[in-house]
């Protein structure tokens, strides 16, 4: 990896020297099928043709290609030796003259990692499909070119392709004399070119609207997928998003979708949720349901399908510089996603999902050690990898509420659509995103952007009550806080609700005021004189960014009536403090355990009771003090067995107190019931079996040895698809044996044959938290190999060995101990892999303190 690394400053030299006019691409992917090539990877044929222009005829630089070999490079009709000009990674260009063209010949491998031109083999009909995935810089994997964000250009791609093949990429195309050939694009970066090609099942579709100047836009739609998952692919529901996004974002921007065509492809063993290529959106293909799912999962889908569309206009139309301003098209996309999914489709609680889920993903982030302002230093493409993360999506995205609230939302759209009109096939940074906001809302955005996007870390806000003689509010005031790490505080605009129960038991807000946050102690004047309250809410209705807390009156109210709690919204916000009061080992584990098996059956919004789900299980394996974890799992399971029953048959509650329930599920009478559910010998009133909850049953029965490896070659002859592999080699890794931990982590660690799906399924297996002790003598062989495992596998898969295997189950002292003691000994490590180390680091640290809290320590 560090061969391939391309530095900020490397690419700012070579943006001052050259300027591009236009790629020709040539791709012959052929020889993706039939019998594998022999020695090496398998390769397929890539001749690409870059003209561009040097402002300084003479001068040197380079063109960025990976590739197993080069056949020929030709440099202004100049026939170089590819020995020597191409290290593997750049090819070295001498002597350029005003206008030049290259030539390069290359032989460039498929991958098996998800970067480049992915080539998957479904295992159900032996089918072969490819598709392309670049960000942050790997289409150098499949064609030589400049691959920096700011030397954006015009594409031309042709691409020959078996015969019964259908051939997507960027533009429009069509197929003559058995060639693909393909509209050239209009001006993007390298990394959003994009190439689809196999057997896929596509569906069309097509929108128009007649524009404000009478013309009429209408953009071909297509969605497509493997053929074994036709069956299952709801399109209509996908193109009718995708309809509603568009009216929405053209109501919107005020600037015509710029692309031509609209195709969604879902494709196997994608490494991220999806990737906004303009005209050939590619998203992971679990985002087609094989079994039933609950609405959040839909939601989740639509919000996907919008945060991609918005990057037609954010990033796509209008593109970054360098890495540095990534947030100007993720935070913008992840806000947009919410905002339009409550605009435009039948997802009007989107807000609450981002309150819960994802903004807890920024609230974790930014207290690692990595924490990083929204606007980050961004070194190289490794430091760009690991950027995409918590703080650079959700919580920009929370800061651009927090605008939204500060200059308003009329001020604030009116902002983007001059921002799309200045700046439209160009790149920009910070200040020309500000420049156009001060334009539009008066306001001075340099002290706003100073304190939301140039700093870094989350301040805590906490209600202080006083109350009069009488037991009004004599003062409300809210406390602000920040870590020392990152003392900023920062000026929020929240509103501070007043709670109270009704007659009938619910709690209800009666008294709501605005207020401008400013340093330590603002008070709230407003609410002087109000009724006392039982329950203060700062950040009621989450229009900033900040971990909330509660007063201690406030607390002991949600203790005994938190799901008297009525507003949705509210309601998610104070299960959200309350998680994070547990992480920050203010709140014992066990009593969020116990809130959630008080509460959560009355828990109204789906995606909220997921979330729910999903922290009581890292509580219990993580948070919890080891004593108590075998009490608490029984206690989880009896609780969610109570509720699975309770549920209304059939219902989406339903389905997710069962997953929950099989999460947790230990004891022998509770893995007796699900292998009961699986053979049909057991039933539970609407609750149909299907095979992806067929799957999730059988993952604690590998886990505690009760399904052995014949049990899952059954279920895998039932399943036999790409998905069905994919839970077998999970499960397998799972069992709680010597020899299954030391084969998958010598197939993860020691050989890369695996694909990164199989990989990212053998870690899911191979850590389980009912096995700490047989996972003891990892914990040396981890800090023995990851120098190696990054030194050689791709930046992927050394992230997925990195994170997934950190010894983070090996909860103690040794562990923090022996992690130190790798740092120490490796400071010249790569950066991003120690920044890895350090937030795992973190997160055990953090797990350590938790647990010494539910202990009463």
């Amino acid at each position: 990896m560090p061969g391939e690394n391309l530095s900020r400053d490397e690419a700012r030299e070579r943006a001052a020297l050259l300027s591009v006019d236009g790629y020709e691409v040539s791709l012959d992917v052929r020889s993706a099928v039939g019998d594998a090539q022999g020695e090496g990877p398998r390769t397929f044929r890539s001749v690409t043709t870059i003209r561009f222009r040097c402002n300084e005829p003479g001068a040197s630089s380079f063109a960025d290609l990976v590739a197993p070999s080069v056949t020929a490079v030709s440099l202004n009709g100049r026939d170089l030796d590819p020995s020597e000009v191409f290290d593997g990674s750049r090819i070295a260009l001498e002597d350029l003259a005003a206008d030049n063209e290259l030539v390069v010949d290359a032989q460039c491998a498929y991958s098996r990692t998800g970067e480049g031109l992915h080539r998957f083999v479904d295992p159900e009909d032996g089918e072969v499909y490819l598709y392309t995935q670049y960000e942050p810089a790997d289409s150098r994997r499949v064609f030589a070119n400049f691959e920096q964000p700011d030397l954006k250009a015009p594409f031309r791609f042709e691409v020959r392709a078996p015969e019964k093949w259908t051939v997507w990429s960027n533009g429009a195309g069509e197929r003559a004399d058995g060639v693909w050939r393909f509209a050239e694009t209009k001006p993007i970066s390298t990394y959003i070119t994009c190439v689809v090609a196999g057997p896929y099942h596509y569906v069309t579709d097509s929108y128009e609207r007649v524009l404000e100047d009478g013309t009429r836009l209408e953009i071909p739609l297509g969605a497509l997928c493997r053929k074994g998952l036709a069956p299952h692919f709801d399109a209509d529901d996908v193109f009718l998003i995708t309809k509603q996004g568009l009216d929405f974002f053209h109501d919107h921007f005020d600037y015509p979708y710029p692309f031509g065509k609209y195709d969604q492809a879902f494709v196997p063993e994608y490494n991220l949720g999806a990737m906004e290529n303009p005209g050939m959106v590619t998203f992971r293909e679990e985002y087609i349901f094989r079994g039933k799912v609950t609405r959040a999962s839909y939601e989740g889908r639509a919000n996907t399908i919008l945060h991609e569309m918005a990057h037609m206009w954010f990033g796509d139309l209008v593109t970054m510089e360098w890495w540095d301003d990534l947030w100007l098209k993720e935070s913008f996309a992840d806000f947009m996603g919410a905002f339009a999914n409550v605009g435009a489709t039948r997802f009007k609680d989107a807000w609450i999902t981002f309150a819960n889920r994802r903004k807890a993903w920024a609230y974790r982030a930014d207290q690692l050690p990595s924490t990083h302002p929204i606007t980050a230093d961004i070194r190289d493409l490794e430091d760009a990898k690991l950027n995409f993360d918590g703080i650079t999506y959700a919580k920009g995205a929370s800061a651009l509420k927090q605008l939204v609230a500060y200059v308003g939302q009329d001020a604030f759209l009116e902002g983007a659509r001059r921002y799309f009109k200045r700046h439209a096939y160009g790149n920009t940074r910070l200040g020309d995103l500000l420049s156009v906001l001060e334009e539009t809302s008066g306001r001075d955005m340099a002290a706003w952007s100073r304190s939301w996007l140039q700093t870094a870390g989350v301040n805590s806000l906490t209600p202080q009550v006083l109350l009069s003689a009488t037991g009004t509010v004599d003062e409300l005031a809210v406390v602000q806080e920040a870590a020392e790490s990152h003392p900023e505080l920062r000026p929020h605009r929240v509103a501070v609700g007043l709670y109270r129960r009704t007659a009938e038991g619910t709690l209800e807000r009666y008294a709501r005021a605005e207020v401008d946050v400013e340093g330590p102690r603002t008070v709230v004047a407003e609410l002087a004189g109000a009724e006392a309250p039982e329950l203060v809410l700062v950040n009621d209705d989450d229009l900033t960014y900040c971990k909330t807390r509660f007063d201690d009156t406030s607390l002991a109210t949600l203790r005994e009536h938190l799901g008297a709690v009525t507003d949705p919204l509210a309601r998610a916000l104070c299960w959200s403090a309350l998680w994070n009061m547990t992480r920050d080992a203010l709140l014992p584990a066990r009593d969020f355990a116990a809130l959630v098996l008080r509460f959560a059956g009355r828990e109204s919004d789906i995606g909220v009771l997921q979330m729910l789900h999903a922290w009581t299980g890292s509580a219990l394996v993580h948070y919890a003090a080891p004593e108590w974890r075998e009490t608490g799992g029984r206690l989880l399971a009896e609780g969610a067995l109570r509720e699975l029953r309770d549920a209304a048959p059939g219902s989406e509650h339903q389905l997710a107190w069962a997953r929950f329930f099989a999460s947790v599920a230990a004891e022998e009478a509770d893995l007796a019931l699900l292998r009961g559910l699986l053979e049909g010998t057991e039933k539970i009133d609407g609750l149909d079996v299907d095979q992806e909850l067929r799957w999730t049953f059988l993952a604690p029965l590998a886990a505690h040895g009760a399904a052995d490896e014949g049990v899952l070659a059954a279920e895998l002859a039932r399943d036999d698809t790409a998905s069905g592999k994919r839970h077998q080699v999970r499960c397998l890794a799972s069992r709680p044996s010597e020899a299954v931990k030391a084969q998958a982590w010598a197939q993860v660690v020691e050989s890369d044959a695996l694909s990164n799906a199989l990989v990212e399924a053998t870690i899911a297996g191979f850590a389980q938290s009912s096995q700490r002790e047989l996972l003891a003598p990892y914990t040396e062989k981890y800090f023995a190999a990851i120098e190696r495992v990054w030194a050689e596998r791709s930046i992927q898969i050394g992230m997925d060995v990195v994170r997934g295997l950190f010894p983070s189950l090996r909860d103690s002292r040794d562990t923090l101990d022996a992690t130190d003691a790798w740092l120490s000994a490796h400071e010249g490590a790569a950066p991003a892999l120690r920044r890895l180390v350090l937030e795992a680091r973190d997160d055990l640290a953090r797990a350590l303190r938790a647990q010494a809290c539910d202990g009463g320590a």
